[in-house]
């Protein structure tokens, strides 16, 4: 079977079960670091001519990650596109199923299973406390309702404050995330590189969790240590 992956995440997931099936790959996807396959451009602008070049048996992609029209045009020159949605843990581990077992025809890999166990067994929050989590600045966007890294900080004690807004990446002027009555602020490396320079001055009086992207974000092998790296970021940030 030859698979191009449009999205990041399942581009490690493919990687870390079976290597050999990844023929392409977007210009994003820097997981493996020694993965070797044709680079097709952006997961919002790739090279459509370069993956029908490939000839995939299955090209995988994602709802929020990928536009519409360019799964369409794939469909349209006879690829079987399996699109993603993933917004919730649960979600999350349902569609690597479906990409891994039903899409690429593999067995239900190790990691699946190490990660389902971690996430199953990690204990209730002894506290929880209230966050607005930056994604972007120039402007200042943030995550909002129905978003699978929101899920992921609420099973962690987190309470996202814009998890009710209508919009899933609302854009909030600073000085009303520095109003909005949260406890922390929390800032990924990823989709804005945000670090301790660039960040927690725009927060004066809020403690920064500076947490590693890759496990707020990604859905794939960093789930089963995501827990552990994102409750340290937080324990630190809390003090």
């Amino acid at each position: 079977m030859r698979v191009v992956s449009l999205v990041p995440s399942l581009t490690e997931a493919v990687a870390d079960t079976a290597p050999g099936l990844l023929v392409g790959a977007t210009d994003w996807c820097s997981h493996p670091a020694e993965l070797d396959v044709v680079r097709i451009g952006g997961t919002k602008n790739p090279d459509l001519p370069a993956v029908i070049d490939l000839a995939p048996d299955l090209v995988i992609a994602n709802e929020e990650e990928n536009r519409e029209p360019d799964l369409a045009a794939l469909r349209a020159a006879g690829l079987q596109v399996l699109r993603t949605e993933i917004r919730t843990l649960p979600q999350a581990f349902r569609e690597l199923r479906r990409v891994l077992v039903d899409g690429c025809r593999l067995d239900p890999p190790r990691w699946l299973a190490e990660a389902e166990a971690v996430w199953r067994e990690l204990p209730a929050p002894a506290r929880r406390q209230r966050a607005v989590v930056p994604v972007w600045r120039r402007p200042w966007m943030v995550l909002g309702r129905d978003t699978f890294a929101g899920d992921l900080l609420a099973r962690l004690g987190v309470d996202n404050v814009y998890a009710d807004h209508p919009e899933r990446y609302p854009r909030v002027p600073v000085e009303e995330l520095n109003s909005a009555g949260a406890d922390l602020v929390v800032l990924p490396d990823e989709p804005y590189r945000f670090t301790g320079d660039d960040g927690p001055e725009a927060f004066p009086v809020l403690p920064a969790a500076l947490v590693d992207g890759r496990c707020l974000t990604w859905y794939g092998p960093s789930l089963r240590a995501a827990p552990a790296v994102l409750g340290e970021a937080l324990r630190a940030a809390r003090g």
